[in-house]
This record gives structure tokens, C-alpha cells and sequence, in this order.
């Protein structure tokens, strides 16, 4: 890592430099830790599925443990936000019709293509609704990137490519080349087909720019899935779908438009958007339930500024009972994401303990983000704390139970100036910073403090996950490559007493809490740094 990409800002100097910005001797409790693991990731809270008696163990939980440590509510006088949310088991017809040209091309659901909408509804279709190839599908100002320009798409159905122009285009200043951004998120895509006025979104699917294989594509979006309950609304386009690579081979080659080397055509500056000569006709079907379940909130008031708000955030929920895998269908979520809630607490009991802060400090465990983050969507949609107001959010997602590392990695390096913040912490504790490894996969965009940043409220998301203390990279490696080949989003998920340790989430969360009580202590605010997505939101906000 290139040491110029380290240099502090002005800003971040005052930040340290503030008068009681310190926590002081007050530690995180390991014990502390390890009983909340202990006990969200038990059987008996039944993998913490939304709607389930698991959620509600969960929930009761953490607002008898923030009463324990004498938290306010933080939501006027309760600690419940609501989450409406709706499940639609989608239906797609067994085939998708591309017709046009004297062409007829007919694709298989699952194989060839699925489909689906948000839109709560009992049935939508795309009927001969006209194909336009919109490139990226990416408006995006601050690299004077339009795919839409010109276009008007009302009505229409627009396939895109996944990732963004700057992947695989062998230039790291282009967008930010192998990093993917915002708009290379297949939600970003489908939003804009919305703002546009697309009746339909198909997304070219490529396992490599993806970050997956077609089967995650077949699995996720197909049955029965957790959405908003946001009836009437235009926040989405009728159907939403992906189609294989294959599968758009095949509608290339119908249509008359030279399509050849579409991928590379897209990144080039003068690539225009055009109609396919095609039309896409396909039905989704939705079996309709209504529920709601519930974010948890607390707060501790802020001394000097309390209308001034630093919010952590984790996610409480996981996968509930499903498929028998190994002689278990508890899916327990310990590490994904019982460490992350019970560091969250650790943090809350410490600050509890502490001289108040100035800033209001406000801790949020949100709902269904196995679901598609939509716990803190919600939130970010309908905020207790008003965003403008909100100085920075600092979230928590999977905190490494295998010891003390040496490094903090930002995922989203490069983002906001809360990771120069974290990096001085760091150095106090004997650390490095660095970037996520594998920033192609967007891991930025698939966490809840993402819907923060939507909002503009810089956010930070950063652990120890590369390093040991002791045992070095090869030891992490090993580790992480068992988790995810045989623990993450299975049964296998759970906590072992044997092999456990809890001195990492200690550090891991003594660090993020430092990182909260600066902020929450000082007068000034961190921002989004030069060539972030979120700079112009956060920008406007204020204003």
C-alpha cells in the first residue's frame, strides 16, 4: 500500500487534537461479549429469522440489555422502530418471449433468465415491451458519465451489464478501475431504470465482474423473499430480472445491431444507448404476505450537542430454520452476525460508564439485512435522526473471533475521513491500516451502513480480518477459507467454546468505540472524501 494514500488531513488533526476526545481507561468487557454470542447464537433463539419467535427473544433482548446499562430509548420514548415488511413468493412464466426481426427467442426461467418485482402486486408483465441495450445503465455526474443521454426509455425494458465501466478497463483512474463504485450495484442499476421511467431492467450476468456464479443468481431471486412494504410506489420498474451471458448472446444475435464486443463498446466515452429491434414479453406472478418486524434503538444523550448524532449500527438478524445440512437446520448466525451485535453492546455498556459524550451517541440494531439490508433502508427512508444531523455512522458486520489482528481492514478504502480517524487508533494499538483485497466484489455496498452513505452520513466499516497478532496471514487465510466454504450461511455457523476467543472483538471494538467517541467529542464533522459517490449527497444534505 502506497504510504501517501496514509497522510492525514487537516481535519482529522483537529479531531485527535480535541479536548476530551480520549475514552479514558474504560474498557470493553470480553466476558461481556462472549455471553451476548453466547446466548443470540444459542438453538433457543432459532437462528433470529424476522417474524419468527426468534425475533422476537432477539428484540426483547437487547432493549432489556440497554435498559440494564441505562439507555435512553431512541425512538421518542420507545426502542422500537417498526419495519413493514412484505413477502412475495414470485412466480415468473416459464419462459421469457424476445421476439422482432422475424427472430423468437425463447428463454427458460432459471436456466436462461429469472424474474421478479418489488412492486406488491399481485401480477405484472413486460407485453412486447421494447429492448434497449443502455450500456452500464449508469448516470454518474462526477465522472460526466450519462448511458441515458438522449435516451428516453419510458415504457421500455433496458438491459445493462453488471459492475461499472471502470472494471476491467485496465485503468485504475477510470471510475476506480478495479474498485467497484456505487453504480456497478445491481440495486443502483434497477433504481436509475426506475428514475428513468424503464417498465423493465434485465441484468447481463458475468460471473467475474459479478462477483458470483450464476447459481447465487438462480437461488436469491427465486421463491419466497423479504421486501419494503412500499405499496404504490415507483421506487422500482415492473420486472426486475438477470439474464445469463448466454442468454443475451442469443438476443444480440437476433437483433440487427452489431453487438460485437458490446462489454468494451460500453466503457468507450462516445458509446451511445440503442434500441434492439426486439421486444420482451414475460409475467410475474406474487403470492402476497404482510408483517412487520423491528429495529431496536437506543440512544445516550449528548452533553454539550444532543441534536448532533453518532450512530453505531449492526444487524441482529439472520437465517432462521431452513435446510438440514449436515444434520443441523438451525441456522445460528454466531459470527454473521451475533459478533458484530454483541460488540455493539460491549461498546454501549463501556460508553454507558463513561462522562457523557457531546454529541448524542446513538446505537441501532436493525432487521433484515440477510434480506437485502432492509432494516436500515428503512431507517435510512424514515430516520428518528434527521441525516443532516447525523455526524457518522459506524457499523458492524462479522467481528473475527480468531484473536487479536495486526491489521484493520477499511472495506471501501478511500471513502470518507473516518478510516484516517481509525488509522491513528490503529497505530495506538500497534496496527496497520489497509484496503479491502477484493474491493472488485463491492462488499462496501452489502452491508448496512451503506444505506447511510445513500443518505450522505459518512460511514465506516472496518474489522481485523488479514493478520494475526501472532500467527501471521497464512493462519487468517486458512481460516477464512473454512468459513466460507462450510460455515457462511449454514448451520455451521455457530460459536465453539473450544476454538473461540474473544480478545479480537475487544480490540476490534475498542478501536470502533474510539473512533465513535472522537467524533461524538469533537466540534467538527468528517466528510466524504474527493471522488466519493456520497460526497455530492452529503454535500446537498447540508445545505
Amino acid at each position: 500500500m502506497k504510504q501517501n494514500l496514509l497522510l492525514f488531513s487537516i481535519g482529522i488533526w483537529l479531531f485527535s487534537c480535541q479536548p476530551g476526545a480520549e475514552t479514558g481507561s474504560t474498557q470493553i468487557s470480553e466476558e461481556s461479549i462472549k455471553t451476548h454470542i453466547e446466548v443470540l447464537s444459542s438453538d433457543d433463539f432459532q437462528g433470529r429469522k424476522p417474524f419468527t419467535e426468534g425475533e422476537i427473544k432477539t428484540v426483547n433482548y437487547l432493549v432489556d440489555r440497554f435498559k440494564q446499562y441505562g439507555l435512553e430509548p431512541g425512538n421518542g420514548d420507545s426502542y422500537i422502530q417498526e419495519v413493514p415488511l412484505v413477502e412475495l413468493t414470485a412466480m415468473p412464466s416459464e419462459t421469457m418471449t424476445i421476439e422482432g426481426n422475424g427472430q423468437k427467442v425463447e428463454l427458460k426461467v432459471l436456466e436462461d433468465f429469472v424474474a421478479y418485482t418489488e412492486k406488491v402486486v399481485e401480477k405484472t408483465s413486460l407485453n412486447s415491451s421494447e429492448l434497449v441495450f443502455a450500456g452500464y445503465g449508469v448516470v454518474a455526474p462526477e465522472y460526466n458519465w450519462n448511458d441515458y443521454e438522449g435516451l428516453d426509455v419510458k415504457g421500455k425494458t433496458v438491459v445493462v451489464l453488471v459492475n461499472d465501466p471502470g472494471f476491467a478497463s485496465g485503468d485504475s483512474t477510470f471510475f476506480k478501475g478495479e474498485t467497484m463504485t456505487y453504480y456497478g450495484r445491481w440495486t443502483y442499476k434497477y433504481e436509475e431504470a426506475a428514475r428513468q421511467g424503464a417498465a423493465g431492467c434485465l441484468i447481463i450476468h458475468e460471473t467475474v465482474p459479478a462477483g458470483y456464479g450464476w447459481s447465487v443468481v438462480r437461488n436469491s431471486w427465486s421463491g419466497a423473499s423479504l421486501y419494503l412494504d412500499q405499496t404504490g410506489g415507483s421506487y422500482q420498474p415492473d420486472v426486475l430480472g438477470w439474464i445469463t451471458r448466454d442468454a443475451a448472446i442469443k438476443i444480440f444475435e437476433a437483433s440487427k445491431v452489431d453487438m460485437k464486443n458490446y462489454a468494451v463498446k460500453s466503457r468507450s466515452e462516445d458509446f451511445n444507448a440503442l434500441s434492439l429491434g426486439l421486444s420482451a414479453s414475460v409475467t410475474v406472478s406474487n403470492e402476497i404476505n404482510r408483517d412487520k418486524s423491528q429495529n431496536v434503538i437506543a440512544k445516550i444523550a449528548g452533553s454539550e450537542a444532543p441534536e448532533e448524532y453518532v450512530i453505531y449500527s449492526a444487524h441482529w438478524d439472520h437465517l432462521g430454520i431452513g435446510q438440514e445440512i449436515d444434520g443441523d437446520s438451525i441456522y445460528n448466525g454466531a459470527h454473521d452476525n451475533a459478533s458484530g451485535i454483541a460488540t455493539m453492546l460491549g461498546i454501549a455498556e463501556a460508553i454507558a460508564n463513561m462522562e457523557k459524550p457531546k454529541r448524542t451517541v446513538v446505537f441501532l440494531a436493525v432487521t433484515a439485512e440477510e434480506q437485502g439490508l432492509l432494516g436500515s433502508k428503512h431507517y435510512a427512508q424514515n430516520p428518528v435522526y434527521r441525516p443532516a444531523k447525523s455526524v457518522a455512522n459506524i457499523n458492524m458486520d462479522g467481528i473475527t473471533a480468531w484473536g487479536p489482528m495486526k491489521d484493520l481492514t477499511v472495506v471501501g478504502y478511500g471513502q470518507s475521513e473516518l478510516e484516517d480517524i481509525a488509522e491513528d487508533i490503529a497505530k495506538g494499538q500497534g496496527r496497520y491500516i489497509i484496503p479491502d483485497p477484493e474491493p472488485g466484489k463491492g462488499y462496501f455496498f452489502r452491508s448496512d451502513h451503506f444505506q447511510f452513505a445513500k443518505v450522505g452520513i459518512p460511514a465506516l466499516y472496518a474489522s481485523g480480518g488479514y493478520e494475526h497478532m501472532t500467527k501471521g496471514v497464512d493462519y487468517v487465510d486458512s481460516l477464512n477459507k473454512v468459513y466460507l466454504t462450510s460455515q457462511y450461511h449454514r448451520p455451521q455457523d455457530e460459536y465453539n467454546p473450544e476454538t473461540w476467543t474473544f480478545d479480537g472483538m475487544k480490540l476490534d471494538g475498542e478501536l470502533l468505540m474510539e473512533v465513535g467517541m472522537r467524533v461524538a467529542n469533537s466540534a467538527e464533522w468528517p466528510t466524504w472524501k474527493e471522488g466519493s459517490e456520497f460526497k455530492s449527497i452529503r454535500e446537498n444534505s447540508m445545505k
